[in-house]
Parts: structure tokens; C-alpha cells; sequence
């Protein structure tokens, strides 16, 4: 993988990463004092300084009670994962706001191809 590539994973996976941090409430220093490293640590993921290692992935994850795929799947540009993302957005919906959803991207989707 080219080291650019790598700098954009990092970065996205890192945003992912401080996202799910403030969804849950939580401080870098709690989260560093969970995984026993520095803050500064915590923050240079978060800032896509470094990319962190699977087992490092996994340990977040058990922090934020979420999957793995989830820290990497909002990242990723496969369809397929970009699909989950967007179901997992929508599960916390109404009904009529899903619609509502769905009648917007598929506006969207039909311009786009023009």
C-alpha cells in the first residue's frame, strides 16, 4: 500500500476512532488509562499520526462495546461497507425519517449519474 494510502487510512480510522470516543462519553485520558498507554498516544491516533496495530483495534472496540468493522467501515470506500455504514446511521430512525432518507439518496444517486 502506498504510504499516502496509508496516511489517509490513518487519519479516517483515527476520526472514527475520536468519534466513537465522544459517542460513549468518554476522555482520552479515560480511554488511555483503559489501555494503559499516554494520552499523548491516544491523541496521535485520534490524529491519524499513527495507525494502530489490530490488537490495538480490538482493545477500542471493547471500550466503545462496538465491532472492530465498525472503527474501519466508516472509512472504508467498498460499497458493501459504505452500506453498513449507512444502516447502521438509520438503524436509531423512525420509520417515516428513513424514508425521508432513502427518497434524498436516491435523488442524489439519479443526479449523480447523469
Amino acid at each position: 500500500m502506498p504510504e499516502t494510502e496509508v496516511k489517509r487510512l490513518a487519519k479516517v480510522v483515527g476520526s472514527a476512532i475520536a468519534k466513537h470516543r465522544t459517542a460513549g462519553g468518554l476522555t482520552q485520558e479515560k480511554v488511555a488509562e483503559e489501555l494503559q498507554i499516554g494520552v499523548e498516544a491516544v491523541s496521535r491516533i485520534e490524529r491519524g499520526v499513527v495507525l494502530p496495530t489490530v490488537v490495538r483495534l480490538s482493545e477500542l472496540a471493547e471500550i466503545f462495546q462496538c465491532d472492530v468493522a465498525d472503527l474501519v467501515t466508516e472509512t472504508s470506500s467498498r460499497p458493501r461497507d459504505q452500506a453498513r455504514h449507512i444502516e447502521s446511521l438509520l438503524s436509531g430512525l423512525s420509520s417515516a425519517d428513513r424514508a425521508m432518507i432513502v427518497e434524498i439518496v436516491e435523488s442524489l444517486a439519479s443526479r449523480l449519474r447523469r
